[in-house]
């Protein structure tokens, strides 16, 4: 599959986010900032990634892969596992370089963020360390107010709420939220393209807390822009010990790869 979406979360939202509860009557902009806070983490993580994609031309893709994301370094590197085609690839984030490792020739290539991840609807976007409160700002109404609505989603209470980007570099103009009223954990979040064509939909199905902190487990991830196509992704072996600053280099992850 080719670039066809234009970011994945701010998944997030791709893979680890945060959020405490206790505002009483939020704004939307309070809501972003606690997403922002989620998606600070103090500790180092590393986890193991499955993410199976489902193309209506190309069939089935499992792919498992092994993360490593250090915040503190603004930095991440990922190295697939499996399937045997793609094991010992990986890519490599430092600040805002982003690197694509090829273990069948041994090279790195310099890659932009929209670049896709192996073919799926993920993408090198999705693993930045982002500040959604410095690259967007919520939709208002013609008083300028913040406009936030509370709906349902299932049997869920939730708060839906649109942003929109205040800067060039984004990958998405313009997202909507749709977020827990207890927590403010994400539910569900639909990207779109600068004239407004939805790209994609993603749901987060399931979180988990440790440290006090929550960690998504499990989300879908659906192209809206070619029907039929979709990725499952899944998260295990969540682990926030240190990691050694030498793991976020080229030289680790071509070791690694052997």
């Amino acid at each position: 599959m080719k670039k066809v979406l234009l970011q994945l979360i701010v998944i997030i939202v791709f893979l680890f986010i945060g959020v405490k509860s206790g505002i009483a009557t939020p704004k939307a902009t309070d809501i972003l900032n606690r997403i922002d806070e989620g998606l600070r983490q103090k500790n180092d993580v590393t986890a193991k990634v499955n993410i199976v994609q489902k193309s209506k031309t190309k069939g089935v893709k499992d792919l498992k892969f092994l993360v490593f994301r250090k915040d503190s370094l603004d930095s991440f590197l990922m190295i697939f596992l499996s399937p045997e085609t793609e094991k010992g690839n990986g890519y490599l984030k430092v600040g805002d370089n982003f690197w694509m490792y090829r273990r069948n020739t041994r090279t790195f290539q310099h890659i932009s963020r929209d670049e896709d991840v192996s073919g799926t609807n993920m993408k090198m976007g999705d693993m930045e360390k982002k500040k959604l409160t410095e690259l967007y700002k919520p939709e208002t109404d013609e008083n300028g107010n913040e406009i936030l609505k509370k709906e349902m989603l299932g049997k869920i209470p939730v708060y839906k709420f649109t942003i929109k980007a205040k800067v060039n570099d984004v990958t998405y103009p313009k997202i909507i939220y749709w977020v827990r009223r207890d927590n403010f954990l994400p539910l569900k979040e639909q990207d779109f393209s600068l004239s407004g064509t939805l790209l994609r939909t993603s749901y987060y199905i399931k979180y988990t807390k440790i440290g006090g902190k929550y960690f998504l487990l499990k989300g879908l991830f659906v192209d809206e822009f070619e029907k039929g196509n979709k990725s499952l992704m899944n998260i295990s072996n969540i682990s926030t010990k240190p990691i050694e600053k030498t793991v976020f280099t080229k030289g680790y992850l071509e070791n690694l790869s052997k």
